[in-house]
């Protein structure tokens, strides 16, 4: 979560062996490596905003400190440097143990003797007002004994062609949120799939996504270097929900914000976002441990155009321990580093921004090599004792699945500092707004049970009273009947269907589509009456 203000606290001082530490000597260092995830609703499982809450977890906090667990930052900082990194120095580490192990004193803690404020955090990374929110319904999850993937088909509501800037996925209960997958359906006819089965999220283009530990994606937009992806008119965002078995019931309202450039600005390069390295053939007997790669193209063609990569997120379940992704050329031969992940934690990922734009030139190719162990070392490892595993969509199979943003190259491309630009961001950087004037979608449905028998509830959540109509539809778009018309106030309404048409009818087993509207924005879905 994002600071209101910036605290830029470092320790400096060289403490002599004598000199005994108290909390105002590291509150400093809590505040800037840990608390912008130890914060209430920060989504660590404890928070660090004081001395209070800090003391009890001394014990967790120097065990975490000397394995490397904390601050979590997976990537090799030897082998490439990337934007955001979460480490700590030597000396602000050697400090926090020092003053654990002399007690862990508390001293005076007001803000007069030298003790630094905490931080506020908002709820959200990036500041400023969003132009659009898009929100899923409050859904209770429908992960019983195995995950399931759901697809919500939300309306943008857009009249014209808008860039988008940047970004931001907070999931409303991140404990359940196993990843967000998020696409673009620019024809604005794909309807949500809450089966539980939505493997492949439906759409015509990716454009990000979220996972635990992943920052929002703000793009440059400066003088220099303007990025950033277009979304036509009439398109719906599909956000594809990962849930994770046993936790049904529990309630998730997802939220993206979305930030969009003026529509006068035209100067503005296309980035995209491909999932370019994927391998779906691997296969872990027990007690075994393998390696795996992958490679785009992957025929014996090379890149016919030279691309800059932006951003790299490679992606893994828990039989991954370790990967590299990098470029690379077999003729001359030469490897341009990307990403290395020694000790792979799944629940730490993310779209990972390069200090430059790496260039992959024509005639190469990008590749990945994954290490995965199916033994008992493996301190991740999902069965004890290990079992048959092989590649899948679900967090117990495993994966090979490596992302990019990235554009096509132009001379200078990696000579731009996107380090610099993205800190004078604006969004970036905390500022207090209001959010009067955000255009939000007012409808957001889902149906359940689904498939039905006897009847189906149709669930719909406003953001604003609203003069709405529910209809059924058969698959040629003829109206089977209006279940609702009226007015309703905001918050979440449910209307019930028994499979009756406007005829008093039983309707025959098939897919039906239903539809809920306000006159100005409008949702769809699919159910399903089984033979």
């Amino acid at each position: 979560m994002k600071s209101i203000y910036t605290v830029l606290f470092s320790t400096c001082i060289s403490f002599t062996s004598f000199a005994q530490l108290v909390y105002k000597d590291v509150a400093g260092i809590f505040y800037t490596r840990c608390t912008m995830c130890h914060h209430p609703d920060g989504g660590a499982p404890f928070s660090m905003m004081n001395y209070s809450e800090t003391f009890p977890k001394t014990s967790l906090i120097q065990t975490n400190l000397n394995n490397g667990k904390m601050p979590p930052w997976p990537p090799d900082t030897t082998y490439t440097r990337l934007l955001h990194e979460r480490i700590i120095t030597t000396t602000e580490k050697e400090n926090i143990l020092n003053w654990i192990a002399d007690g862990a004193q508390k001293g005076d803690t007001t803000i007069a003797s030298g003790c630094p404020p905490a931080p506020v955090y908002t709820q959200y990374h990036l500041s400023g007002t969003p132009d659009l929110i898009l929100k899923v319904p409050a859904f209770p999850s429908n992960a019983t004994s195995s995950d399931v993937y759901n697809c919500f088909s939300l309306p943008t509501g857009l009249t014209q062609d808008r860039i988008l800037r940047a970004f931001e996925i907070v999931p409303n209960n991140p404990s359940i949120v196993h990843h967000v997958v998020v696409k673009v359906d620019t024809t604005g006819t794909v309807f949500s799939d809450l089966s539980g089965g939505c493997f492949n999220e439906p759409g015509q283009m990716d454009i990000g996504g979220y996972a635990p530990g992943s920052p929002p994606s703000v793009f440059p937009s400066g003088s220099q270097l303007k990025l950033g992806m277009r979304i036509k008119q009439g398109s719906n965002i599909i956000l594809q929900m990962h849930y994770p078995a046993g936790s049904s019931g529990q309630i998730d309202s997802t939220q993206m914000r979305l930030y969009f450039y003026p529509t006068t600005i035209t100067d503005i390069r296309p980035i995209y976002s491909s999932a370019f390295l994927q391998n779906w053939n691997m296969f872990f007997p027990a007690n075994t441990a393998k390696t795996y790669s992958a490679k785009y193209p992957t025929d014996n063609t090379n890149l016919p155009v030279s691309i800059s990569i932006f951003a790299t997120s490679p992606h893994g379940h828990h039989l991954n321990r370790s990967m590299y992704v990098y470029g690379y050329s077999a003729s001359p031969v030469d490897t341009i580093p990307l990403i290395h992940i020694p000790i792979w934690d799944f629940e730490w990922q993310g779209m990972y921004v390069h200090p430059n734009m790496v260039k992959i030139p024509a005639g190469y190719k990008l590749g990945s090599k994954h290490f995965y162990d199916n033994t008992v070392n493996n301190p991740d490892n999902p069965n004890n004792p290990p079992l048959y595993m092989q590649a899948g969509p679900n967090t117990t199979d495993e994966m090979l699945f490596d992302s990019f943003e990235w554009t096509y190259y132009q001379d200078g491309d990696e000579l731009f500092d996107i380090g610099s630009m993205l800190q004078n961001d604006s969004l970036l950087n905390p500022v207090i707004t209001s959010e009067k004037n955000i255009t939000e979608v007012t409808i957001s449905t889902y149906a359940y049970p689904n498939p039905f028998s006897h009847y189906v509830n149709i669930r719909y959540e406003l953001v604003r009273p609203a003069t709405v109509m529910v209809s059924v539809y058969d698959i040629i778009g003829k109206k089977i009947k209006d279940l609702s018309n009226q007015f309703n106030s905001s918050g979440i309404v449910t209307v019930i269907w028994d499979g009756i048409n406007s005829s008093g009818e039983k309707v025959s087993p098939g897919f039906y589509f239903y539809s809920v509207t306000d006159g100005k924005s409008a949702m769809k879905g699919k159910i399903v009456l089984p033979r």
